[in-house]
This record gives structure tokens, sequence and C-alpha cells, in this order.
């Protein structure tokens, strides 16, 4: 799948600016580029890792002043010789460059091009190298702080030390095997081998089950907004997101259907949902939109269970899971003092939410603290496949199966690893993951 070709494309984002960068790879990507370069030294004679000003032209025609940077196989971002030329961000400068670099040999790069070939040259694993897009996609910090760790290798880390443990296992198993005709021969000790493997499973689930704040982090922490009508939802959500989204009235049951709305908070992404009013009522249309609050409820990061002040003997929305709940109490610049001697009291309308705010970005820090987090659904799918192998193994142990069945469910899960890596692969997959990427990178 490795190709010797040169391809070249614009590595910033289409449209005028200040500079813009040209990016070539490839074998010939030096003398290509060398042969529109006009500066102090030929550009195939120059140390690696050097820029050099000067002026592409051709045919005695100077299309712009530009730095070139030199970089030299195999110490590159793809592990071939890359030139970056940066030129000024005119529209004409940049596509008169690249047809330039394709009329002297180079071919235009598909989306995600040279970050493929990275992976290719063993620069980087595949889940990795789809890092380097979430980085890119990357528009709040908490996101960006994921993306950073992915590209470094946390979770390639995490899967090697299982990996190893896998092959521990299936060595072992595969080493009695080969001895079969000695059945008095036990390389593994079928306790250890049980214990292994439960240990294995039980990382496997805890890097499923980060999968959910993962998600939340790159598409925004789900926070629904429950509470009786009139409570003063739609005013907080109107306060969060900074706008009035939702419609505010003092008629109960005015919200009849969830309203979604996100802001970036300290960094962190929220996804707000305002919920319809909870109560008894006959209302056929009312009763859906209370449903559906329910149902934003169970499958929200965060709750927040919105009382209020003014209105007595309020239900308990014990329904609402105790993990993800925050109780905030509203009005309060209409009550007594002595009904304000609750945890958490706003003015949804008025007053300070720093109280609020500050509970929401602890919540979410404290969940984004628990080790590696899976964001990567096709990794969610392979560690879930994983995981369903090492628990047909653990039921073969129960059930004293032999070492070869046991050794193809081991396999089974290793090989589900091994694709989230990109140890095992294929054309279709990867032309799958990188058509996501943008052109130039």
């Amino acid at each position: 799948m490795i190709t010797d070709n040169t391809i070249c494309a614009i590595s910033t984002p289409p449209g005028i600016g200040g500079v813009a960068v040209v990016r070539v790879s490839g074998s010939d990507a030096i003398k290509i580029v060398g042969r529109l370069f006009k500066g102090r030294h030929e550009l195939e004679t120059v140390a690696a890792n050097t820029i050099h000003f000067g002026t592409i032209e051709r045919d005695g025609q100077i299309l712009d002043e530009v730095l070139v940077s030199v970089f030299r196989a195999p110490h590159s971002f793809t592990g071939e010789d890359v030139v970056e030329i940066s030129t000024h961000g005119s529209l004409y400068v940049q596509r008169t460059l690249v047809s330039w670099l394709v009329e002297s040999g180079a071919a235009t790069a598909g989306p995600g091009e040279f970050t493929k070939r990275a992976f290719l040259n063993g620069k980087m694993s595949l889940n990795e190298a789809e890092a380097v897009a979430d980085l890119i996609a990357s528009d709040n910090e908490s996101a960006h702080r994921l993306a950073m760790s992915e590209m470094r290798g946390s979770v390639s880390t995490e899967l090697k030390k299982l990996r190893d443990k896998l092959l521990n296992i299936t060595s072992l198993l595969e080493l009695e095997l080969d001895f079969a005709d000695h059945e008095e021969l036990e390389f593994a000790d079928r306790k250890e081998l049980r214990q292994l493997a439960e240990d294995i499973r039980a990382h496997l689930s805890a890097l499923i089950s980060s999968f959910s704040s993962g998600n939340a982090i790159k598409h925004g922490t789900p926070v629904a907004i429950v509470g009786p009508t009139n409570a003063g939802k739609s005013t907080l959500l109107n306060r969060l997101v900074g706008e009035e989204r939702a419609i505010v009235s003092s008629v109960h049951g005015t919200t009849r259907d969830t309203i979604e709305d996100t802001a970036y908070i300290r960094g962190h992404l929220f996804r707000f949902i305002d919920t319809a009013g909870i109560r008894q009522t006959d209302n056929e249309v009312e009763n859906i939109g209370i449903e559906r609050s329910r149902k934003a409820a169970d499958k929200a990061t965060m709750v927040i269970v919105l009382h209020d002040l003014t209105a007595p003997n309020e239900p308990l929305y014990d329904w609402v899971e105790s993990s993800k709940r925050i109780d905030v109490y509203n009005k309060v610049d209409l009550v007594e003092q002595e009904r304000t001697n609750h945890h958490l009291c706003v003015s949804a309308k008025t007053g300070d939410l720093t109280e609020l705010i500050d509970a929401l970005v602890e919540s979410v820090e404290t969940s984004n603290n628990t080790g590696v987090v899976i964001s990567n659904a096709r990794h969610y799918e392979a560690l879930v496949r994983a995981k369903e192998a090492i628990d047909r193994v653990i039921a073969g142990m129960q059930d004293g199966l032999s070492e070869e069945l046991l050794a193809l469910d081991l396999n089974d899960c290793l090989d589900s690893l091994a694709q989230i890596t990109g140890e095992i692969t294929n054309t279709e997959v990867l032309s799958n993951i990188f058509s996501r990427f943008c052109i130039g990178k």
C-alpha cells in the first residue's frame, strides 16, 4: 500500500490569509520543489531540518517570495522527504504554486494522504493517526487535551499492555497444543489464567465505559434541565447559553418539547437541554413532552433538577440518577431568608450563576480525570468485540473447553485490539478513515 509518488497540497485553510503553506512529500519532493525555488543554495544540497529564503519562479516569472522548510526521510512527519513552502496568502499564489508543482512532477494529495503515509511508514499507529484529525477538529480545551493525549500514545500504551497480557495467555495455551501428545504437561496454571483473563475483561470494561465521557468531550457534555412547570428552566437555559434560545412565559406548560443549545464554559463544551415542565396534566401533547423530559434526563451525563422555592410540596424526582444529579433551587430573590438554606440557590433571571457553573465544571473535570478515555466509535466497537471474545474465553475455562478452542477466542480478542492500532487492517478501512481528513493533512 506504500506508494513512492510525490504528492502536494495546500495545508492551510482555504481562503485569503497572511500566509499559506503548501506541503510536498515523497521521494522526489526536494527535487521537484528545487526546480521552482531560487535561493542562495540548491535545495537538493541543503541539510535536513533547515529553512531557506528565496523565490518561486518559472521561465523568468517570479510568483512569490517564500520560506522553504526541508525535512529528509525518515525524520519527517510522513517518514518521507518533505518540503513545506510558506507563501503569502494570495489565492492566486496558492493555486498557481500547486499547478506548477503538479506540472513539475507531483500529484495532488487526497484527503488525509500525508497522515496516511505517516501511518504506513510506521511513524504512528492508526489510532494515533485518527487523533490527528480529532486535534484539528477540536474546538474546546477538553477536546484538545483528549486529542493530544491520544496522539501522544495514551490509548496505544494501554492497548499494548492488554495485548502483552493476552499474548502471554495465548503463547502458554498454544505451547500446550504443541505437546498435545503429553497430556500430563500443563504449562499454564488454570487459576492464574482465569485471573489474568478476568483482569483483562475488567480493563476492557473500563475502556468501554469511558466512551460516554469521551463522546461528551468531543460533542458537548449533555446537561438536562428538569423540574416542574414555571420553575425557570427556560430562563436558566437562556442565561447559560447567553441568548434568548427558549421561550420564557409565566404560563404553565409553555415548553412542550426539548430545546438544545451549546455553550463553552471554562474550556469545556456543554450541551444544555431545556425540557418540558413535569406536572400532572390531561393534555396529550404536554404529556408527550413530559415523557421526553424523562428520556432526556436518562440519556444526559448531568441533570440539573431545578426546584421552585416559591412552590411548596414539590415532587422528589427520585427517578433521576443521584450520581449525575445537581439540585438547584431557583427564585431565591422572591422568598424569605429561611427558605434559602439549601446547598445551591440561584436566581436564574438576575442572579449570579457562579456556584452552579462551578458545580458543572467540577463534575466534568472529575469525570475526565479517570484515566484513559476512548472517544472514537471505531475503537469502541473493536473494544466491545474484544470483550465479547474474552467473555467467551472465561466461559470456556469454566466449562473446561480445550486449549485449541480457548486459543481461537484469545486470538479473536487480539485481532480486535490490533484493528484499533492498525496492526491488522485493510484498504477499505484505511480509505474510510482517511477520507474524513482535510486535504493537506
